[in-house]
């Protein structure tokens, strides 16, 4: 259930964010964007929560904005109200595209059981002999189709990109998104992390037709950061992210019905890693 904000009227819940719109009608250009502390996986959300995630989020999305030189959604209008400060953004309402763009440097997740199945990943043909956890010879770019809330988002081939949005915003897409990994990239390592994958969403501020960064930006519900020391190692379980959930879910549950309760021991891993995500990268990268 979503709270109440004085002076704003909730509008829409997804998985994990609450949207809202300003009573001021000054202000119908804007949106509020509450991160909670809901947690999903396999397109469920989980009980329970995750301590300060929702926090945790809102802190490395501003971190990385301010470290991007690609326009994003913030506005600096009006205040962020004080009962969600801090896991709030007042934002510019963008026009949308329907596109989730993934841009993998390593090979893991989804993309590793469609390289299984067919050498390719989103239609991307790659190299013979990949291991699981192992670094693409660059950075590719694997869209998907955003799905409504409660169905699978739908991995699609960049030729079909073109088709839903055009050739133009197509490529535009693309090159920023992969533009945007390789800074993140280069910032990650900085901190002893390997940023392996991770998603952006974009969309047209109507009040210049720029294409615009939305969304939250290069966290650990979005991304995949592994520890750069245990990689080296060969170690593939080190993440900085929702990882631990997804893998207590596949050896618990059969993703039929509704999932089960997270054990408290992996609310509090999870919790802990997010945490120290924040810390690594804000205390470490300068």
């Amino acid at each position: 259930m979503a709270q109440d904000i004085p002076g704003w009227k909730h509008v829409y819940s997804g998985k994990v964010r609450d949207l809202y719109e300003s009573e001021n009608p000054n202000y119908a250009h804007l949106i509020l964007v509450v991160a909670t502390d809901r947690v999903s996986a396999f397109d469920h959300v989980l009980e329970p929560a995750i301590p300060n995630k929702g926090k945790h989020l809102t802190t490395l999305t501003n971190w990385w904005f301010d470290r991007l030189d690609v326009p994003n959604h913030v506005s600096h209008e009006v205040e962020i109200p004080e009962v969600v400060k801090g896991r709030a953004t007042v934002a510019k309402k963008l026009q949308m595209f329907p596109i989730e763009c993934v841009v993998r440097g390593y090979i893991s997740g989804s993309g590793w059981k469609d390289y299984q199945a067919t050498g390719t990943i989103c239609g991307v043909q790659l190299p013979e002999g990949l291991q699981f956890g192992g670094k693409l010879p660059e950075p590719i770019f694997t869209p998907a189709f955003k799905a409504e809330l409660g169905d699978h988002d739908e991995n699609i081939s960049f030729e079909k990109v073109v088709e839903l949005i055009g050739e133009h915003h197509a490529n535009e897409l693309k090159n920023l998104s992969i533009k945007i990994f390789n800074r993140a990239s280069e910032l990650a390592e900085k901190a002893g992390l390997i940023l392996a994958d991770t998603k952006f969403e974009f969309g047209i501020d109507p009040s210049n037709d720029l294409t615009t960064l939305g969304d939250e930006v290069l966290t650990p519900d979005s991304s995949r950061f592994w520890s750069k020391a245990a990689w080296e190692r060969g170690e593939r379980k080190d993440s900085f992210d929702k990882q631990i959930v997804r893998n207590w879910l596949a050896d618990n549950w059969d993703q039929t019905g509704t999932p089960p309760q997270l054990p408290n021991e992996i609310v509090t891993q999870t919790a802990d890693k997010y945490a120290e995500l924040v810390e690594r990268l804000t205390q470490e990268v300068r």
